[in-house]
């Protein structure tokens, strides 16, 4: 029996599983690297001037994204023999919105994108438990948290809310202040409000942990 592409469901025992800090360092990673694109572009065109003909630092940041996402995921992939679902939707659309980006030379696409990427994590995490009846949000938490079906639903909900919401932020940031302040705040707004909301959940989650089973 040939093994699934895509991870396995997070009750599957036979799921592979990554160090919770190698997990982070490869969704941050692509970050890093775009935010690393844009304030030194200037400095990279000079040093490889085949990215000079990209465009201005903030097309450069946006190969070196699409570069970046690839390679986390053959990372990935080489590790666990299979995709992360969410880390390989938001790939996906770095990728098209990317591409657009340098294709029509239009720095609007890739600021387009963490409000498609927000919203459909929102819509996919809000359908799946209203539609569904199941909590999408393990594929992304269950290595760090063990809590119950209550907990999970829960926590999916208002994860679902916050993606919604970072949508919104998105769209008033890149539709109202300059591209290298969108670029700042992509990078050191998001990622400490994803940290804050993270930890503001944490009664939650110490309400519905389940205790570990005893070693035989």
């Amino acid at each position: 029996m040939s093994k699934p592409i895509f991870e396995r469901d997070p009750s599957d025992p036979e799921r592979q599983k990554i160090n919770p800090l190698l997990k982070l360092a490869l969704e941050l990673g692509p970050l890093v690297v775009f935010f690393f694109g844009n304030s030194r572009g200037e400095w990279l065109a000079e040093r490889f001037p085949s990215l000079g003909e990209i465009g201005g630092p903030i097309f450069i940041a946006t190969a070196l994204f699409m570069a970046a996402t690839v390679i986390a995921l053959v990372v990935s992939w080489v590790l666990t023999r299979s995709l992360p679902i969410m880390p390989l939707v938001s790939g996906v659309v770095v990728l098209v919105f990317g591409g657009l980006t340098l294709w029509l030379h239009d720095e609007q696409f890739i600021k387009l994108k963490p409000t498609i990427i927000n919203t459909l994590f929102g819509v996919i995490l809000l359908g799946g438990l209203f539609f569904f009846k199941t909590s999408l949000l393990r594929y992304v938490f269950d290595s760090a948290f063990r809590i119950d079906e209550e907990g999970w639903n829960k926590l999916t909900f208002r994860w679902g809310l916050y993606f919604i919401a970072m949508a919104v932020v998105n769209e008033i940031i890149w539709r109202n202040f300059s591209t290298d302040f969108w670029v700042a705040f992509k990078v050191w707004g998001f990622t400490p409000l994803a940290i804050v909301f993270t930890m503001s959940q944490m009664p939650l989650i110490h309400r519905h942990s389940l205790e570990e089973a005893p070693e035989k």
